[in-house]
């Protein structure tokens, strides 16, 4: 279905679907992926993002690691 609809999608909206997709990929539950969802639609409601949203969302997506890139 995804496929069919994204079939309709200016290049740089497919672009922004696929990074969404990617984004909520390592969230296991429908439980965390509501949850992160509204996170960040609360984090970007008055249009500015601090520091410390961004980390906060990125630690809920699961995107830093410790000590770099490889996690070591």
């Amino acid at each position: 279905m995804l496929g069919l609809v994204m079939r309709f999608l200016s290049p740089d909206t497919k672009a922004l679907v696929r990074l969404a997709l990617r984004m909520v990929g390592s969230l296991d539950t429908p439980e965390e992926r509501k949850e992160v969802a509204e996170f960040g639609i609360n984090m970007l409601a008055d249009g500015r993002v601090t520091v410390g949203e961004w980390s906060a969302f990125g630690k809920r997506l699961g995107v830093f690691r410790l000590g770099g890139k490889n996690g070591k």
